[in-house]
């Protein structure tokens, strides 16, 4: 793996990508809901990394309150990427999942535990054996309110990580959501479709201490 795909770049070195979006064109396969960038009143929204986004993505929609769930790249330069330009670390963009949620059936503090206890958020620019900016870890909210909680449950899982002697800082971005660029058809709930394809996910086995 070139070390090139390990640093992030700059916008000026960026791909110049594309003015057209890749939208979705099918439902979720899961539960039916639709993919596009617009979410029914009363339902809230954050964006997550934690490395490849197939098994993340599964994580979240198998959860009670969780509305809908697509994939995508954020956080990074390149307007509308594909998944070969995300591969190759010129885009800036790491592999998200969208989460939509119900905040009266699933509570941000249970998609945060969820979030830190199911990945490695010490690893940098990797996620075990899978190496690059597009598998940081990374949380985009999408109000300040969920930024600060976010910011509070890092401190929180810090200090866990700290008491089981874990010897690496969390690397996990924490920013204000900018754009959500869907992925390709084929990612979109891809373990669904492919019941045994790859997962990355696994975790450090220590949990978010509560409040």
């Amino acid at each position: 793996m070139s070390t090139k795909k390990t640093m992030m770049i700059t916008p000026e070195v960026a791909l110049i990508g594309r003015a057209t979006p890749i939208l979705p064109t099918q439902v979720h396969a899961v539960n039916g809901t639709l993919l596009s960038d617009d979410k029914p009143e009363g339902i809230e929204e954050i964006i997550i990394g934690m490395g490849c986004f197939w098994g993340a993505e599964r994580l979240f929609w198998q959860q009670h309150g969780v509305y809908s769930t697509s994939v995508g790249y954020s956080g990074g330069f390149t307007p509308n990427p594909t998944y070969q330009e995300v591969c190759t670390g010129k885009t800036g963009h790491t592999e998200v999942v969208r989460v939509l949620f119900e905040p009266s059936e699933v509570s941000l503090k249970e998609l945060l535990s969820l979030f830190w206890e199911n990945h490695d958020p010490t690893q940098g620019m990797r996620q075990g054996n899978d190496t690059g900016t597009q598998y940081r870890s990374a949380i985009y909210a999408s109000s300040n309110a969920q930024l600060e909680q976010a910011k509070l449950s890092k401190e929180r899982y810090q200090e866990a990580l700290s008491v089981q002697k874990i010897p690496h800082p969390i690397t996990t971005e924490i920013a204000l959501a900018g754009n959500y660029y869907f992925a390709e058809e084929y990612h979109q709930q891809y373990l669904a479709k492919n019941p045994n394809g790859y997962c990355g996910l696994a975790g450090t086995g220590i949990c978010l201490p509560p409040e």
